[in-house]
């Protein structure tokens, strides 16, 4: 027999729920109505309630986020001027749907200024590379469009009224080529419509387009000592705070952002994700770069051993522009700026050993493997016996997933204190793919006596190879077995 609950708690139950939701309406109805020195365009308005019945998560994001909070309304970021290639009129006024760095920066300026040029920005520019290659050719555009260009960035195609071709539009690409002509995506990072500084702290924002076979750094993340404390410790970071600084207002763990972005005592803020690497890990062989900052704000690396130009001489930059220059920071300058966010949690001695161990891990993959396999590619490319044609032959497969797969695992576990991806992941599936399907083929192709002088040229004259030509001593041999019975007895 089921018993009735006492009128007492009833009465306090219906009392409570309506206290409740008197709380959450006076809440949403502050939300919706900011102090009107604060609202905005007056134009907002009426967005805002038409909206509200037509996209409801929409605008509560906005109303919870500091755009609600402090009144920057719909119309302060969507609005369009006449001649915009994207602008259209909707109820009376004229709007445009994408929201580029052109326009974040009419408040942003200074974020903005240091994402022009950043990596983040360019990343738009895969359209002439290999990569867009296999991706338009050997796959097919409308993998690109839900594959490579969400997080690359399309190049944005205008219909008439300011409506988008669905083959490039919907796309937060970080590095997205707007009607405005301005590169970038602030909502890649920041999503609309709360633009959360916090949530662009967390990795797992990062780990949407950093992940994978060819770069896989949530992976490195998160097998890191770096993610593990992250996991452990993120309810007690401050990751909502206006400046977040390591060792004032968290010293736990580090996150993505911490280490590429976010301030120290000592060093601001930067929306350049790439102003603190010192060695590329992108292409077939590393090199350390040094970073031209122009006056109009585009950036370019030199590799190391270029000469550099000097603070105020004007040079051609690499789209053929002239341009002057106004900062030159070299690799070491690089450097030394994210050892000062290392320094916030470890030792001096503790940050000089771990980038000792990182040189040298992609020293040994570009000495050993890279540039001997590279050389061999080009020889065989003048020999005519592989065509410069990508990906029309084997061989061009297997070389190509031993730099940008298997070679990047490496060199980012090492990168990241990942150790499975620099090893199992990573050299040693270098090594696997080098002497397993690399070399055999490339006998297969060259052909006598070719390969034979190809190999001892750049493969065989290395200590490091010895081995696979010549096989193993006796005295090598004798070591290991003797190593294994030390450790596991006589196997029977």
């Amino acid at each position: 027999m089921r018993r009735s609950l006492p009128l007492a708690v009833c009465v306090t139950a219906v009392v409570l729920m309506g206290f409740a939701a008197s709380i959450w309406r006076g809440r949403h109805d502050a939300l919706a109505q900011p102090p009107r020195a604060t609202w905005g365009a007056e134009e907002g308005r009426e967005c805002i309630q038409c909206h509200t019945t037509q996209n409801v998560g929409l605008v509560e994001e906005w109303r919870l986020g500091a755009h609600g909070q402090k009144g920057v309304n719909c119309f302060d970021c969507h609005r369009a001027e006449k001649g915009d290639p994207d602008a259209f009129d909707h109820e009376g006024e004229l709007i445009a749907v994408i929201v580029s760095p052109k326009d974040c920066a009419r408040c942003h300026q200074k974020e903005v200024d240091e994402q022009k040029g950043s990596h983040h920005a360019k990343a738009g520019q895969i359209l002439a590379s290999l990569d867009n290659f296999l991706g338009e050719v050997v796959g097919g555009p409308p993998a690109v469009a839900v594959g490579c260009y969400q997080c690359h960035g399309s190049t944005i195609r205008v219909l008439p009224e300011g409506k988008f071709d669905p083959e490039t539009w919907p796309n937060t690409g970080i590095g997205r080529i707007n009607p405005d002509g301005s590169w970038g995506s602030c909502s890649a990072c920041h999503t609309r419509h709360r633009f959360s500084k916090a949530q662009a702290r967390e990795p797992q924002t990062c780990g949407k387009c950093h992940l994978g076979p060819d770069h896989p750094q949530i992976e490195v993340y998160q097998e890191s000592k770096h993610g593990i404390l992250w996991e452990a410790n993120k309810r007690n970071l401050n990751i909502e705070r206006d400046k977040w600084t390591v060792g004032v207002d968290y010293t736990a763990a580090p996150t993505c952002a911490t280490c590429h972005m976010s301030a120290t005592p000592t060093l601001g803020v930067t929306h350049d994700v790439g102003e603190r690497i010192s060695w590329t890990l992108r292409p077939a062989i590393s090199t350390k770069l040094n970073m031209i900052v122009f006056e109009d704000l585009w950036k370019e690396d030199l590799p190391e051993g270029v000469p550099l130009p000097k603070v105020g001489e004007s040079i051609k930059a690499k789209d053929g522009k002239v341009r002057k220059v106004v900062q030159v920071l070299t690799w070491k300058q690089r450097r030394e700026r994210m050892q000062d966010v290392c320094s916030q949690c470890h030792s001096t001695g503790q940050v000089t050993g771990f980038y000792k161990q990182f040189d040298n891990l992609v020293d040994l993959y570009n000495e050993k493997f890279a540039r001997p396999a590279t050389a061999i590619m080009q020889e065989l490319t003048k020999a005519g016996k592989i065509t410069p044609a990508p990906f029309d032959e084997k061989l061009d497969w297997i070389y190509y997933e031993l730099w940008h797969h298997e070679g990047r695992r490496a060199r980012h576990g090492a990168s990241m204190s990942g150790p499975d991806y620099a090893w199992w992941h990573g050299i040693y599936e270098v090594a696997k793919t080098f002497y397993l399907h690399f070399i055999p083929e490339v006998k297969q192709v060259a052909g006598e006596p070719l390969a034979t002088q190809l190999l001892d040229k750049y493969v065989y004259s290395q200590p490091g190879h010895k081995w696979h030509k010549e096989g193993m001593s006796k005295d090598q041999l004798q070591k290991i077995q003797d190593f294994y019975k030390s450790r596991y007895g006589e196997q029977k």
